[in-house]
């Protein structure tokens, strides 16, 4: 077994821990990956949110498989809305997934997704319920 100084074995452990930090905040920032995870989940929360308020307008009464048939159609309908929002990063190159500078637009986007996720579900039962 080769001994190794301990500063020598501390300065190594140092840039390790730098080097798996920098590799970590690389892969953390990589715009893609986080607007992939985001519309991921705002799918996951739209349907839920739909279904579950689809299934409180069914409860006051309201009449027939219309509803579950405009439930399916609102559910595949938000599929287009979501690719967009990630096609719009997918395509980025590698340089620029990593590239801080596009935080204010990533917000922006990430924003626009939640709020279509979770406004239109009660816009819609809303609607749906005024229009029986």
């Amino acid at each position: 077994m080769a001994w190794v100084k301990p500063q020598a074995a501390s300065q190594h452990t140092a840039r390790t821990a730098v080097g798996d930090s920098q590799r970590a905040h690389a892969h953390a920032l990589d715009w893609r990956r986080r607007m992939s995870d985001h519309v991921a989940y705002a799918l996951l929360v739209y349907t839920g949110l739909q279904i579950f308020m689809t299934t409180a307008a069914l409860k006051d009464g309201a009449p027939g498989i219309l509803p579950y048939l405009v439930l399916v159609v609102l559910v595949a309908a938000i599929i287009p809305a979501c690719r967009w929002f990630e096609r719009r990063w997918r395509f980025l190159t590698d340089e620029a997934a990593h590239d801080p500078a596009l935080r204010g637009e990533f917000m922006r986007d990430a924003a626009g997704l939640w709020l279509m996720a979770i406004g239109l579900p009660a816009i819609l039962t809303a609607l749906f319920r005024a229009i029986l």
